[in-house]
């Protein structure tokens, strides 16, 4: 009987078959590995959560959350298929809805902890900015490369419109924590394109005028400063919960559900997770979390910089720096090294939009580093420097 050959042979010449031996497998295997993680810690924190609230259902937001993680890896495969003119495509009509969305917020969104992020409709609650952030990534790295061709295309000047845009709308909310987490990603996509220093250094020096006016100007933001400075100061009890956690997890947990004080942490299934984990799992999973973030950031980053078109190169540089930047700021504002900025940990907190726009963000870094016919074949090393001098 002749043998049947595997689905995925080198020699399958299916979209499928050629997506599998084109794609990054220690990517995507940390990528799985994530979300694996992130419906596990569901399963501990869904009960604590859900009694908080007064649910009947003690697994209520594990069970959504196995669905949210099911949709989002349909979602990062079907996205990292595209080819990168479709990854362009994708990010403009990406942005132009969440625009959209973002720009209705203030008349028909759902108010709640002082902000207006969300759009409920049908038991869901969709946070437009979670979207929108891959696709400014990928539209601003598609400016710059524009630029640099030096054929009249403003494109500095149009992606820091489209940058100036989605802040206006974020501190309309308003949403300190996603604008911030917005220019550092759109910092280093304009680092990666090859400006000159004295850019860098001007976007650099707006930045900290910003952070400086968004102290004066939000009540709720110079308040988290004040609690992170004074940490003695009355309110700073959800951080001194977190931190009571991970202290009572020791080296190796206290074991799968055994955890005491996730109890008494408020958003422990959202952006305080990583406590959740760190109390029942111990220090050496949550510094095996901490490392499986740093694998996915340096070898995208790695990927990134071989590239050898400068969109790509930028794009995917910009997406990997995103996600990696969300984790530190989630994990910092866990161990008290930062002040709390209501951020959820890439693929690990509860909830539909962030698990959803995490697999579009990675499932569009995975299709811009896919090995295709000269992708990789020009030198090692950054977009050409002083393009725009």
């Amino acid at each position: 009987m002749k043998r049947q050959p595997h689905a995925f042979a080198r020699t399958d010449q299916t979209r499928l078959g050629v997506w599998w031996w084109t794609t990054d497998h220690l990517l995507l295997g940390v990528v799985t590995v994530l979300m694996m993680l992130g419906v596990l810690l569901s399963f501990a924190s869904s009960p604590a959560a859900a009694a908080r609230l007064n649910l009947t259902d003690p697994f209520h937001f594990a069970t959504r959350q196995c669905l949210f993680a099911a949709v989002a890896a349909v979602i990062l495969i079907g996205v990292s298929m595209l080819s990168p003119r479709g990854i362009k495509r994708s990010a403009f009509f990406i942005y132009a809805a969440a625009i959209g969305v973002m720009a209705i917020l203030p008349l028909l969104g759902h108010n709640a902890k002082g902000a207006t992020r969300w759009l409920e409709f049908g038991g869901f609650s969709l946070q437009p900015s979670e979207f929108v952030k891959p696709a400014l990534v990928v539209l601003a790295a598609w400016m710059f490369s524009e630029g640099q061709k030096g054929e009249g295309v403003p494109g500095v000047s149009i992606a820091f419109g489209l940058y100036l845009l989605i802040v206006g709308l974020l501190l309309i909310q308003p949403d300190v924590g996603q604008t911030i987490l917005i220019t550092i990603a759109f910092g280093a996509a304009f680092f990666v394109a090859g400006v000159p220093m004295r850019w860098i250094f001007g976007l650099f020096g707006a930045a900290l005028v910003g952070l400086v006016g968004v102290y004066f100007t939000f009540g709720h933001v110079s308040t988290r400063v004040h609690k992170f400075l004074s940490p003695d100061a009355s309110g700073a009890r959800q951080i001194d919960s977190a931190q009571e956690a991970i202290a009572a997890g020791g080296l190796f947990g206290r074991g799968p559900g055994e955890g005491v004080m996730k109890r008494h942490v408020p958003d422990l299934h959202t952006d305080f997770i990583y406590s959740v984990a760190a109390e029942e799992y111990g220090l050496m999973f949550s510094l095996m979390l901490i490392a499986l973030f740093g694998v996915l950031v340096t070898r995208g980053l790695y990927k990134a910089m071989k590239l050898s078109n400068p969109f790509e190169q930028i794009a995917a540089a910009g997406l990997f720096v995103l996600v990696g930047q969300q984790a530190f700021i989630n994990v910092a504002v866990n161990l008290n090294l930062i002040p709390t900025k209501g951020m959820t940990l890439p693929f690990i907190s509860y909830g539909g939009s962030s698990m959803m726009a995490m697999g579009l963000t990675l499932g569009m870094a995975l299709a811009l580093t896919r090995r295709r016919p000269g992708a990789y074949a020009a030198p090692d090393g950054l977009a050409k420097a002083g393009a725009y001098a």
